[in-house]
Formats: C-alpha cells, sequence, structure tokens
C-alpha cells in the first residue's frame, strides 16, 4: 500500500479516535477534537498532492479518499448538531440538524453513484467543485470546533478569538 492510501486509512482511524474525543467530557477534549479533526483534514491535502506529485493514483484511492472525507465531515457534523454554545449571552452557534440531513444525503447520493460506476468498472474521481465543498466544509467544523474548545485556552482566547469566530462559521 503506498503512502497516499496509508493517509486516507489513517483518515478512518482518526475519525474513530475524534468521535471520542468529541463525546469523552475532559478537561481539555474540545481541544483534542479540534487537533485530531485538523489532523485528519490535512492528511486529506497531503494524500492527494503526494498522489498527483509521485504518480501513486490508485483505483483504491480514488475511491476510497472520497468516502475518508465524507465519514470525517458527516461524522462531525452529526456530532455537533445541537451542539450549541451561548456566547455574550445572546449569540446561539450550533449545527442544526436539517442542515446535516442535507449534507448526509447529498453524500449519500455521491457515494451510491461511485458505486453504481464502479460495478460497471468506472471510477469517478473527486472532481474540483467537490474538493472545494469538502475545503469549506472542514474549515467550518475546525472554527466550530475552536468555538467549544476556546473556553479551555483560558481568558486570551475570549478576547482575541471568540469575538470574530461566531461570524466566520457562519459563513465559512
Amino acid at each position: 500500500m503506498n503512502l497516499p492510501n496509508k493517509l486516507t486509512v489513517s483518515r478512518f482511524v482518526l475519525t474513530a479516535v475524534f468521535m471520542g474525543a468529541v463525546f469523552w467530557r475532559s478537561p481539555l477534549n474540545d481541544t483534542l477534537a479540534l487537533l485530531l479533526f485538523s489532523v485528519a483534514s490535512l492528511t486529506d491535502y497531503f494524500d492527494g498532492k503526494i498522489a498527483r506529485s509521485r504518480n501513486l493514483i490508485t483505483n483504491f484511492g480514488a475511491l476510497m479518499d472520497p468516502l475518508a472525507d465524507k465519514i470525517l465531515t458527516c461524522a462531525a457534523f452529526i456530532a455537533l448538531v445541537e451542539r450549541g454554545q451561548m456566547l455574550n449571552n445572546e449569540t446561539a452557534v450550533k449545527v442544526h440538524a436539517w442542515m446535516v440531513i442535507i449534507i448526509v444525503s447529498r453524500e449519500l447520493a455521491i457515494t451510491g453513484l461511485r458505486l453504481l460506476a464502479a460495478s460497471k468498472q468506472l471510477v469517478l474521481a473527486a472532481e474540483r467543485y467537490g474538493k472545494h465543498k469538502t475545503i469549506s466544509q472542514m474549515t467550518a467544523i475546525i472554527a466550530l470546533l475552536m468555538l467549544d474548545a476556546c473556553p479551555e485556552w483560558g481568558g486570551w482566547a475570549k478576547t482575541m478569538i471568540l469575538p470574530w469566530l461566531p461570524w466566520f462559521a457562519r459563513i465559512a
């Protein structure tokens, strides 16, 4: 198994560990969840970059890389449903269930299309718009995870990061 495929497989493992960090309540679990999700997101960038630069593109990678992304992002969005946080006693930042239903439905539809194509010996690789969508979803998730982790970082985070983060999370 080549390095890009190992990075793809590692994303599945990191997703499971990330989910454990999200639901395990401890003093720094939100920071740990943020770090794990960020590392998993970076493996997505590096597996594609390495595969293209070294001509290591495989059918396994073309099928499993987008699937690993979908599992990571869908798991994160589902975990964030209704996990709101009140900021400045007025702003509730949360991921609504209807948003996640739309995201997960689209991902299942695309995965079904890819499986149908694979049954006909065709591999549908991710296209440019799908990659932009994944980057934007991962950025939004990181912003939402930062909102949860900021209180663990102390007073400086509340004054320097927290004021603009809800705005950024909404547009990401």
